[in-house]
Parts: structure tokens; C-alpha cells; sequence
């Protein structure tokens, strides 16, 4: 009637700094293996006057590694991160690697016939001038 009952304590975690950010890397790394599609690199889209400006981190791939493709008004980057061979036992791993793809819908006010591509320091610039018409131009107000 009277035992002693004991009570179990939820686990606490000790003061090994969790890091939260560290589980959704995890998380992220998990779900990546599971992305057919590849992975997409971070970009920064810059319109200036004369024309579009892609940057695209892509830190590690050759230039024989990646192809850029405009169809139309469709800007298409594809490619490889090829793994290389390490020697030992991964014990944490973030780094991306495998097929990874690119794309963007420009306006119509490119001009296809003069775009370029520069891979230099990890990063992939795509440049894509507008068509002359488009660019602004100041009037000059006559008497």
C-alpha cells in the first residue's frame, strides 16, 4: 500500500554548448542526400544599366565542370562538384558536392547575343547585356 515509488527525471542535457544551428545543418546535410535534383549554389542578382549580373558560389568546380545555357529569356547553370578522394574517416561533413543547378527568368530586355561567363576564386559571374533600347538614356529638353 505504502511502497516507495520513484520517480524518473527527464533527461538533462549537460553543458556540452549545444548549438542549434549545428542540428539543422544536420538536418539539411540529411535531406540533401535524399535531393535527385542536386543542390542549387547561393546567387546574387544585380541589374545595372547596361545589363544583368549573375554571381554564383560554386567554390571547387571547374570550369570544364559547369555549363550556361540562356534560352530565350531563361538563364540555365549546370554542373558538377566532383568529390575528390580523402584518406581517413569523415567525422563531420558539410561541404556540398554532386549536381547542382541554376535558374533564373531575366526580363525580356536582354540581349542574347552578348552575354558572358567568367569563373574566377569560386565564383561563376554571368553577365547579360540589355538590348540598346532598353537602356535608360537622358533626353536632352530643347528650347
Amino acid at each position: 500500500m505504502g511502497g516507495l515509488r520513484i520517480m524518473a527525471l527527464p533527461a538533462v542535457r549537460t553543458l556540452d554548448r549545444w548549438d542549434p544551428f549545428r542540428e539543422f545543418d544536420s538536418l539539411f546535410t540529411q535531406l540533401s542526400r535524399y535531393d535527385r535534383e542536386g543542390w542549387a549554389p547561393l546567387a546574387d542578382v544585380t541589374e545595372t544599366e547596361t545589363g544583368y549580373v549573375v554571381e554564383l558560389d560554386v567554390p571547387g568546380v571547374r570550369r570544364e565542370d559547369v555549363t550556361v545555357d540562356l534560352t530565350g529569356t531563361d538563364l540555365s547553370v549546370t554542373g558538377e562538384l566532383k568529390e575528390r578522394e580523402k584518406v581517413g574517416l569523415f567525422r563531420h561533413r558539410t561541404r556540398r558536392t554532386g549536381k547542382f543547378s541554376y535558374r533564373l527568368s531575366l526580363p525580356r530586355d536582354l540581349d542574347a547575343d552578348k552575354v558572358a561567363a567568367k569563373l574566377a576564386d569560386g565564383v561563376l559571374t554571368v553577365t547579360v547585356a540589355k538590348k540598346d533600347a532598353a537602356k535608360p538614356r537622358r533626353i536632352e529638353i530643347t528650347a
